[in-house]
């Protein structure tokens, strides 16, 4: 399946979302894809709070039988969290536990006033009543594929279907 352009995605992503943010709504990226695209957004959209990124490795509800990813990285939220209006950047929606686990850890940095999504895809599959509130396209692929959003040494932002690995598949 050939996927869609991510950048021509990220430009329409960014012009849906632009009425309805302000200066003061607070974006934060969940590593590693959606923090590439808070990025593009957050400069994109003119935003003065700052950047916040998340790891959610720790309050992923399979962490016990799928391990450690072995690239855990720190969270940075460099904003007041309570009472903020933030919206939390995803590069691909699928089951929605990865959205659940980054609520639950942005709970433990405060009550925010109000959280939507953004993601750049959403390929179905749910087993969670999340949804984006904004969203590049909705792709269809195999259960047996995934989708990776890679970002070149340029900074060109590009989507590829791989096969999932035997050791992440249920």
């Amino acid at each position: 399946m050939r996927m869609p352009d991510a950048e021509a995605l990220l430009h329409q992503l960014a012009e849906g979302m632009r009425p309805q943010v302000s200066a003061d709504t607070a974006l934060i990226g969940i590593h590693t894809g959606g923090v590439w695209l808070a990025e593009r957004l957050h400069r994109a959209l003119a935003l003065k709070q700052p950047l916040g990124t998340i790891d959610v490795s720790f309050y992923r509800d399979d962490y016990e039988s799928r391990g450690l990813h072995a690239r855990v990285r720190r969270s940075d939220i460099p904003f007041e969290v309570a009472d903020a209006d933030v919206i939390l950047v995803d590069d691909v929606l699928y089951t929605g536990r990865t959205i659940r686990a980054a609520i639950n850890e942005l709970f433990d940095y405060g009550r925010p006033r109000r959280i939507r999504l953004a993601a750049l895809l959403d390929r179905g599959g749910r087993e969670l009543p999340i949804a984006a509130q904004f969203l590049g396209a909705e792709v269809k692929v195999a259960d047996n594929e995934q989708i990776e959003l890679q970002k070149s040494a340029d900074g060109h932002l590009s989507l590829v279907v791989n096969p999932v690995p035997d050791e992440e598949r249920k």
